[in-house]
């Protein structure tokens, strides 16, 4: 038997009832709740109802009880004590020895997300209206439909994402609706959920509203981020949306769109820009690379910078000239390092033989 996952993940829930009791919560931070279990109010004002402990159970309920011929989204016994409901599967609202028991006075509007045979669930992500009892009365799958096209839009109770429920009860009829949409929609035309129960008969005159959850093996957070409840015969008062605490965020922080466009072509440029320079290199050093003489292997390579053949000569200044031959003109020099040098500035010698300016090149050194 696979375990109930959750009752409320991540909701905006808006309860309106037939019946002088109005309040509108857009967040819980001065609600005023009465919490029991591991439910809390977070810093930020979310409800958060079970957390991601196992086994355990959270009531919230308000503060105040109200006197009633309808509903709320959870309406408990008159003492408010749940305290031998269980976990898990229970929802922390019954037990194995009370479901289905008519003394409990309890009607829900449960959010599921595990199919329970044992509750003859007929999905793992549905609405169910329940009397006394997780077998419920009346299911579906939770979603809405389209008021454009009429389609039915599934609704991921475990997607994180936040969502709305209405819950309505007419005394008059015993009808009770339950509706859902994403958070900032407007309620759709069609109900998602239908069924008649008069609750006359099964809620007490005076009784409590407010939230259930049960916690099992399955981890998982429960928040409910606004809560809008009226008992006047009008509609609930309307949630500001600006107004309603965000849910925390779970993992890293997500990147930018802009930077996840950029970033691959800077990347890709900079690689581009890497290789054509690496590339523009390569050549300049081929193509300015010395090449060694065949003379050279027996007197040994005799190769300096034009600068210091530059300073050495004075700037090859008419003073220094010794004078000019077949091979160039011939400067007197002092390379660092050295005593007097002869410096010969060549003209193109191919002409003339490499053998040739060999044994100029011997003569010199002599």
């Amino acid at each position: 038997m696979l375990p109930k996952k959750l009752l409320l993940a991540q909701l905006l829930v808006a309860v309106v009832v037939e019946g002088g009791v109005e309040f509108a919560y857009e967040g819980f931070a001065a609600a005023g709740l009465a919490l029991d279990g591991t439910a809390s109010v977070t810093p930020d004002g979310l409800l958060l109802l079970t957390n991601d402990t196992n086994l355990n159970i959270a009531h919230a309920f308000h503060s105040d009880p109200v006197s009633t011929s309808g509903l709320a989204f959870l309406v408990a016994p008159t003492s408010r004590d749940l305290s031998t409901a269980t976990a898990a599967q229970y929802l922390g609202m019954f037990n194995a020895g009370d479901n289905g028991d008519p003394r409990n006075h309890v009607f829900a509007v449960e959010l599921d997300t595990v199919r329970n045979t044992e509750f003859e669930d007929m999905d793992g992500n549905h609405v169910g209206i329940d009397v006394n009892s997780l077998n419920s009365s009346a299911a579906a799958t939770a979603g809405y439909y389209d008021d454009a096209t009429g389609a039915f839009q599934n609704l991921g109770l475990g997607s994180r994402d936040p969502m709305q429920v209405w819950v309505d009860y007419d005394a008059a009829t015993t009808e009770i609706t339950v509706a859902m949409a994403p958070a900032r929609s407007p309620r759709p035309e069609r109900t998602l959920l239908s069924t008649r129960i008069n609750l006359s008969t099964i809620i007490a005159d005076t009784a409590y509203v407010g939230f259930s959850s049960g916690s099992s093996i399955v981890l998982c957070k429960n928040y409910v981020l606004g809560w809008s409840f009226s008992l006047d015969g009008g509609a609930a008062p309307a949630l500001d949306d600006a107004k309603l605490p965000k849910l925390p965020r779970i993992g890293p922080k997500p990147r930018s769109k802009a930077l996840a466009i950029v970033l691959p072509i800077i990347t890709t440029a900079a690689v581009l820009a890497a290789v054509g320079v690496g590339l523009l290199l390569l050549r300049r050093r081929i193509r300015y690379a010395e090449l060694r003489e065949d003379w050279e292997v027996e007197f040994g390579p005799h190769r300096f910078a034009f600068k210091d053949l530059y300073d050495a000569t004075a700037g090859f200044k008419d003073k220094r000239l010794l004078g000019t031959g077949g091979f160039g003109s011939v400067y007197m020099g002092v390379l660092p390092g050295s005593r007097s040098e002869i410096i010969t500035i060549l003209r193109k010698y191919e002409f003339l033989g490499i053998e040739d300016y060999e044994n100029h090149a011997f003569t010199l050194r002599m």
